[in-house]
């Protein structure tokens, strides 16, 4: 087994709260540490399993079963910023700027996943690590888990907003999921 860490953001009632500190150990997650940083409710994992989508999704599971507890999503979203991207590739900010308006380099970098305009741009690591692999030979330090780490956090997204649509809304988006 590979000890696995990483951290979901809480919804719900306080699990620090006396009521409900020993329910989180009962449901198993004696291996987490629970916090809140800014009004948001946090539990930092290390768990041992023999993947990394099993741990999280025990997890998961273990706090939404105690009563009013929903996991919105895991920290880690698997989006970069240009100063991620720099600072994980040993590049200046204005390297991977040029990078990214492709005055350096093959071009073709991922377009980031927020407005394109907007001065706040992110970028999927997996994409960007892909492509600083294949074009430039340079590692992003990424991990084998981008790929599910963005599955779990979109399953856990789609979750969320699906309680507040319709039936009808609900049947025509499914057509995206399933295809």
């Amino acid at each position: 087994m590979t000890a696995h860490t990483f951290t979901l953001i809480v919804d719900g009632p306080d699990l620090q709260s006396d009521e409900l500190i020993d329910d989180v150990h009962e449901a198993g997650c004696d291996d987490a540490l629970i916090g809140r940083a800014d009004g948001i409710q946090f539990a930092d994992f290390d768990r041992e399993a023999d993947t990394f989508q099993y741990a999280v999704l025990t997890a998961v599971a273990e706090l939404e079963s105690i009563a009013g507890i929903n996991v919105a999503r895991l920290a880690d979203a698997g989006l970069v910023s240009m100063a991620d991207i720099a600072a994980r590739t040993g590049r200046t900010r204005e390297s991977v700027r040029l990078l990214i308006a492709g005055e350096r380099g093959p071009g073709g970098f991922p377009p980031p996943v927020t407005d394109p305009r907007s001065r706040y741009r992110l970028w999927r690591s997996d994409e960007v690590a892909a492509w600083l692999r294949e074009n430039l030979n340079t590692l992003l330090n990424d991990t084998a888990e981008d790929h599910i780490r963005a599955a779990i956090n979109a399953s856990l997204e789609l979750r969320h907003h699906r309680a507040h649509l319709n039936d009808a809304e609900r049947t025509d988006l499914r057509t995206l999921v399933d295809s």
